[in-house]
């Protein structure tokens, strides 16, 4: 197996750090970009460089990214036992809902309030909201506010107890299903066939709840970047964040159509400006 090299951190100098309070609760927010919002959820154990690279190219494709702070240490690559340190306490943590039967995660009601204050600052139809592993659900769960009309769900883990369940509610399920029937909303959605934390029967839980508004895409897992930092090498250890830790930078390759695709259903729902985008 390739050896992953201790990567640098990113210190993120070209995002605005701001500190964003929506009902009393204040949380860490980097914000780059024009154009229409878009909320890019991190995935475990925090805002990576990888993540960071995908709120770039959010950013350079004429979109405000939003990325909040919501666990681990911010532009850090961890070695593998820092980054299950992280995991442990967000399991614990009141604001998530990690195991089956927990419900819907708290912190989705803070994100939610982001999505109405990143709409009033941008303006446009709505805002994007795309989640990753931990948070992938956290996309779907976003819908029960309106502002939210572009959710993206990658490789939802949780819960990570249950490889059929959704990390969600039955209540809150119910009013998501009212609101992508009523708005006629599209959920997009993507795995590796081979994940173990995001498996097909999670699809498949996913396309009983939305019927055909889910719009889930597999992706062979022989194509991931075989040399992912370590907390993916040796904790996930299996193919897994399609378009983040296991993409493979190159023209043609799944990982980086899919980043492609994610774009494009960002900018069909969302609407941006042409002359912005080829200005990056």
């Amino acid at each position: 197996m390739a050896i992953t090299e201790p990567q640098p951190d990113d210190a993120l100098a070209d995002f605005s750090k701001r500190t964003i309070d929506i009902g009393g609760v204040s949380k860490t927010v980097y914000v780059g970009g024009s154009g229409p919002a878009v909320v890019l959820m991190p995935e475990m154990p925090g805002i990576s460089p990888d993540v960071l690279r995908l709120a770039r190219w959010i950013r350079d494709a004429a979109f405000t990214v939003y990325l909040p702070s919501l666990f681990g240490v911010d532009g850090a690559f961890p070695t593998a036992a820092d980054g299950e340190k992280v995991v442990r306490r967000a399991c614990v943590s009141a604001e998530f809902r990690a195991f089956a039967g927990g419900g819907t995660s708290p912190v989705t009601v803070w994100l939610r309030g982001l999505a109405r204050t990143a709409l009033a600052e941008c303006g446009g139809p709505g805002v994007g909201a795309i989640g990753l592993c931990f948070t992938g659900n956290f996309a779907l769960t976003m819908t029960l506010e309106p502002a939210v009309i572009a959710p993206v769900v990658n490789h939802p883990s949780l819960p990570l107890d249950d490889p059929a369940g959704l990390e969600i509610g039955d209540e809150d399920a119910a009013m998501v299903r009212e609101r992508i029937d009523r708005d006629g909303l599209k959920v997009l959605a993507y795995r590796f066939d081979n994940d173990r934390w995001c498996t097909g029967q999670r699809f498949a839980a996913y396309r009983s709840l939305l019927g055909d508004a889910f719009d889930g895409r597999v992706i062979p897992g022989e194509t991931a970047n075989p040399a992912p930092p370590p907390f993916f090498r040796d904790v996930v250890g299996c193919p897994h964040s399609v378009v983040t830790a296991h993409l493979v930078d190159q023209h043609g390759h799944p990982t980086l159509r899919a980043r492609d695709e994610i774009l494009d259903f960002l900018a069909e729902r969302l609407g941006r400006d042409p002359r912005k985008h080829e200005a990056h």
